[in-house]
């Protein structure tokens, strides 16, 4: 299994190369961030040593139980939040995590902030844009993203980039699209997109973070 993972990496980082080779864009060097929910501690731990130093987590509960030993024993782990925060978890997601990303409306933003200033802590955050305006799905509609993004600053966080997750069946390319524009028009760097099925074009159309579960570690365990 740890060979299996540690070749899974490689070729995850090979085929952004390839694509973004192709696509004209050879420089582009992304962060792999390794979605680990759900998965295994062995699988995670033949992960950290193959090198793997950034994971994406979906929820807070699981970071606390499997995180707390093995930042200790690997130096380096960066914890990027990923999922729905709930603003009652948000002291313990900033305690948890080193980034945010997935701020998705004024509420959760301030509460963020007040305990990043109670815990003298300031992490960086993305905010999450729904950008297919789907009514079960985090993120802030495109519509809402300037009123959010104008509290963030207010509130003196530290507003890395945005996030997007593309609706199922749709054609991601549109999404990313949009998120490379939108990112632009604010004045943001950060361009977290790209998943297992389409990490390599969201890599060659500008993601500056991708965040890649199966294609590592395989189908999750919900056993």
């Amino acid at each position: 299994m740890t060979q299996s993972i540690a070749d899974n990496i490689s070729a995850v980082r090979a085929e952004i190369a390839r694509m973004c080779e192709h696509a004209g864009v050879p420089e582009a060097n992304p962060r792999l961030l390794a979605v680990s929910k759900v998965q295994p501690t062995e699988r995670v731990v033949a992960a950290l040593e193959a090198g793997q130093r950034d994971f994406g987590g979906n929820r807070v509960q699981e970071a606390e139980e499997r995180w707390s030993d093995l930042k200790l024993q690997y130096p380096g782990v960066l914890l990027h939040l990923i999922g729905n925060l709930q603003t009652n978890k948000a002291a313990k997601a900033v305690e948890l995590f080193d980034e945010i990303q997935s701020v998705d409306r004024i509420k959760l933003a301030r509460v963020l902030a007040r305990e990043m200033a109670t815990q003298q802590k300031q992490l960086p955050v993305y905010v999450q844009v729904n950008t297919g305006a789907e009514a079960q799905k985090g993120g802030a509609l495109v519509g809402d993203l300037p009123d959010l993004l104008s509290e963030c600053q207010t509130l003196g966080l530290d507003v890395r980039g945005l996030m997007c997750i593309p609706p199922a069946g749709d054609d991601p390319s549109l999404h990313f699209a949009l998120l490379k524009k939108l990112a632009k028009q604010h004045g943001v760097e950060g361009i977290s997109m790209g998943m297992s099925g389409d990490y390599a074009l969201a890599a060659a159309m500008g993601a500056t973070d991708i965040r890649v579960g199966t294609a590592i570690f395989g189908e999750r365990d919900y056993s």
